[in-house]
């Protein structure tokens, strides 16, 4: 038998689980995000496809969202629910036996060893679908990088192949933003290269990419372009290698003192709940009006003083326009590599 990486994608995951738990809303747009009211400050965490279809997305402002589709749905965020359904979706995919590498609430790589792939996917997503009445599309490839692009050509709720011998017939001629882990960014700075699509990068030469963007990333996007990638799927248990609280006030603060006193109050939060881990580093986000964002981070010197080293770095900031926005976040040291 052949082995194979699926790629399983709870579709709109977020959002079908809100239509479980009120039926009444199946068909109409739905947005999820924030606390649910679209007159305040928060953004789009998950949209249904009929709310897509008025062009909101994740990410994007809940006050942009009401206006393009005012007759969406909002609701807020439950994460605990979420969490609670992912569980048992990731359970399911355990119960084969296979290896099953998480990703998020909404998705996880498997490794099988099948002859028939498209059949070992649908099964699986039948299985999915009769424990949690969820729909899930299911991506086929020769590693995971294929898997997560065949994803995406699966969707809504299909399965779909792509292998190394259909890569360029369906990849070639597109940008290289069309493969998973290169951005608009990335793209821009091919492009000047004269780099516009999946088969030019596959041809470049990967020393001229290592000139421009490292010894590292330029072979290593030249090999994506080539549709290679890690075939392994590992089930270790997912670790975070970071905690960290944001709040967006509805009203922009003016006052750096209250700044000051915002950011010592997630910090405290933050500490207590990673006491169990060892931090290195504390990083502070500050969102200035009307969308800027800046970071600072300082290592952390004495074990427990998160609040002390959240202060250090937001003594890097230089108080200037009011802020929206406002976070601590808590790197750990104690990652396994």
């Amino acid at each position: 038998m052949t082995r194979w990486v699926l790629h399983v994608d709870l579709n709109q995951f977020i959002a079908a689980v809100e239509v479980l738990r009120h039926p009444e809303l199946k068909g109409r747009p739905v947005v999820v995000g924030g606390d649910g009211d679209p007159a305040k400050r928060g953004v789009v965490s998950t949209a249904s496809y009929e709310a897509r279809s008025y062009g909101v997305h994740s990410g994007q402002p809940l006050r942009t969202a009401k206006k393009r589709c005012p007759d969406c749905v909002f609701l807020p965020v439950d994460a605990d629910c979420y969490n609670a359904v992912s569980a048992e979706v990731m359970t399911v995919l355990r119960d084969t036996g296979d290896p099953v590498e998480v990703l998020g609430w909404d998705e996880a790589f498997v490794g099988v060893d099948t002859d028939d792939p498209e059949g070992y996917a649908r099964g699986l997503a039948a299985d999915v679908q009769a424990a949690t009445k969820l729909d899930c599309s299911v991506g086929i490839g020769e590693n995971k990088l294929q898997a997560k692009i065949a994803t995406g050509f699966g969707k809504p709720a299909g399965v779909f192949r792509l292998t190394s011998a259909t890569w360029f017939e369906l990849l070639g001629d597109r940008p290289p933003d069309a493969i998973w882990g290169i951005g608009a960014k990335t793209t821009a700075k091919l492009a000047a290269l004269g780099v516009t699509t999946v088969r030019e990068l596959a041809a470049a030469d990967p020393d001229r990419l290592a000139a421009e963007f490292g010894p590292m990333t330029g072979p290593w996007l030249v090999l994506l372009g080539r549709g290679r990638g890690d075939a392994e799927v590992d089930p270790t248990p997912y670790v975070p290698r970071s905690h960290g609280r944001e709040v967006t006030f509805q009203k922009n603060i003016a006052d750096w003192a209250e700044v000051g006193e915002e950011v010592a109050r997630l910090a405290r939060q933050v500490a207590a709940e990673v006491s169990e881990r060892t931090v290195a580093r504390v990083v502070v986000k500050v969102r200035y009006a009307p969308f800027t964002t800046v970071t600072h981070g300082v290592a952390l010197t004495r074990p427990g003083a998160i609040e002390q080293a959240a202060q250090d770095a937001l003594a890097q900031f230089t108080p200037a326009r009011p802020v929206r926005l406002l976070g601590v976040r808590a790197e750990f040291a104690d990652v396994p590599p």
